[in-house]
Formats: C-alpha cells, sequence, structure tokens
C-alpha cells in the first residue's frame, strides 16, 4: 500500500475532515459518505474528492474504507444497514474503524466484516482536531501484524504517531483507557479551577503553582486557554462524547470484572452537564 490508494472515507467531522484533507494531499484518490453532519467539504471537492449516496457506493469505490463516526451503534449502522458498507465491500477489502467503539462490539464487526470477504483494523484515534487537520494524529491499531504493516503508510498519511496494540479490539481497549485517562484528569482540574475561583485565587496563580508542580502535563495546557481567556478550543471535545466515552469505559470494566470507583465518580461529574454540546473546558463555568 505504498501507492496511490481508492480510499473511502464515512465520516467528515470535526476529526474526518482533517483525515480527509491529508489523505487527499498524499496523492491517495478518496470518495466520502454525503450527510448531513459532515463538516463543509468544498476544499475537498476542490481537492479531487467524490461525494457518495450511500455507504454501498462509498465501499465499491474503494480498497480501503475508513469509519470515523460516533461510537459502536453508528458503526454497526453503516456497515451493515440497507445500503451499508458491507453490501459494496469488494473481495479482500479493508475495513479501518478510527471511531471510539466498544471492544466487544468491535471484535463483533470484524467477524461480521470477514464473513462478507473483507480485513478488518480498529485504529482508533487520540489528539485533537487541530491535529487532524495537522495530519499529526496519534492512532491505536488493532489487527494482524501483516494488514497493519500494509495499511501502515497510508496511515502515515493523517498521523504521526502509529502504535500497533495487539489483535483486533486492542486499539479500541487502549482508546477508552486513554479517555478515561484524560477526561478523568481534566474532570479533576474543572473542579479544583471551579474550587480555586470560589475562593478567590488568581487563574494565573493557580496555572502557575499547578503547571510548575504535579498539574503539569498535557491536559492542563489544553485547559489553559480556557482558564485564561474563556477560549475552549483547545479542547474541542463534547460533553456528550465524554460522557459516551466514559460509559463504553465502564462497560468494559464491567466485562472484565475490573475497579472503576473513579470512573464512576468522572461519568457521574459529566453526565450531571446539562449542555451537552459545551466542550470539556466550559465544565469549568458549570460547577
Amino acid at each position: 500500500m505504498t501507492q496511490a490508494m481508492r480510499v473511502g472515507l464515512i465520516g467528515v467531522g470535526l476529526m474526518g475532515h482533517g483525515i480527509a484533507r491529508n489523505i487527499l494531499a498524499a496523492g491517495h484518490r478518496l470518495c466520502f459518505l454525503d450527510h448531513p453532519g459532515n463538516q463543509p467539504v468544498d476544499d475537498l471537492l476542490e481537492a479531487g474528492a467524490e461525494r457518495k449516496a450511500s455507504g454501498r457506493e462509498v465501499a465499491a469505490s474503494a480498497e480501503v474504507v475508513i469509519l470515523c463516526v460516533t461510537g459502536s451503534p453508528q458503526v454497526e449502522a453503516v456497515l451493515f444497514e440497507a445500503g451499508g458498507v458491507r453490501e459494496g465491500l469488494q473481495e479482500g477489502g479493508v475495513v479501518i474503524d478510527c471511531s471510539t467503539a466498544q471492544p466487544s462490539s468491535t471484535r463483533s464487526v470484524a467477524a461480521r466484516v470477514a464473513e462478507a470477504g473483507g480485513r478488518f483494523l480498529d485504529a482508533a484515534m487520540t489528539r485533537t482536531p487541530r491535529e487532524a487537520e495537522a495530519g499529526r494524529l496519534n492512532l491505536i491499531v488493532g489487527g494482524p501484524v501483516l494488514l497493519f504493516e500494509q495499511c501502515r503508510p497510508l496511515l502515515a498519511s493523517f498521523a504521526e504517531t502509529i502504535t500497533h496494540a495487539g489483535e483486533v479490539g486492542a486499539g479500541h481497549t487502549l482508546k477508552l483507557l486513554h479517555n478515561f485517562v484524560s477526561l478523568g484528569f481534566s474532570a479533576v482540574l474543572a473542579e479544583a479551577t471551579a474550587a480555586s475561583r470560589r475562593a478567590g485565587i488568581d487563574d494565573a496563580a493557580l496555572l502557575e503553582v499547578l503547571g510548575s508542580g504535579g498539574g503539569a502535563g498535557v491536559v492542563l495546557e489544553r485547559l489553559r486557554p480556557f482558564i485564561e481567556a474563556d477560549d475552549p478550543s483547545g479542547f474541542r471535545f463534547s460533553v456528550a462524547n465524554a460522557g459516551k466515552d466514559l460509559g463504553y469505559y465502564r462497560a468494559m470494566a464491567d466485562e472484565l470484572g475490573a475497579a472503576q470507583g473513579v470512573a464512576s465518580a468522572v461519568g457521574d461529574l459529566y453526565d450531571g452537564i446539562e449542555e451537552r454540546q459545551a466542550w470539556v473546558p466550559e465544565v469549568i463555568r458549570m460547577l
């Protein structure tokens, strides 16, 4: 897969748009599913991308179909409902799921794709839309090593760090672990900032103390623009998606018999925020 490929993309949202733009910039041919949830696509069309009316049409035109949708229900729908990807999937065609999904569902999905003659990788993303546009996402990939190596050049067109995590489902498992940690840190920092403000502490002093001590790290830097200037763009991840991912994590922990006391508390915090489309940094002003 070092030559130009025919790629289909389903989900041209905040993350998918950057993926699409970088796939085109790398010289691959791209088609995408026309959907009201897409970001503006005029730039993609001008760069040579083609719109398709159904998942079946996307799959029929592509060697590799990349999914970048909300979660497991949406993955299953675009693949297996009438007019979906499975109906157009070419023999040996590859499905790469970049969504955040439940690992148990992912393993089931992979088996159904194989039954249809296709191959499957889960390639969960971390980082933000900013890195997606810059082609600097991180990917956590589950699936056969040989297929992973075959797909690596395509993945490298839109990702900076690519980690093979293990067999199918391992990518989505590690993504849920990552998001639990990231959203957990965000929840702690949001509560601490809200308490600091109630105590009359200057935000600059709080940031200096946290940034030079135990609170330093990526999550603090993502929240910093909002704490300093009410700018949530450093962490454009919605409260609704935070609640969804934490729900997936807790379901996975149940299946594993793993402790989840902290996850329950963090999940309750996000579930208690009424403004579901608010960005995660905006939780600070709601506490």
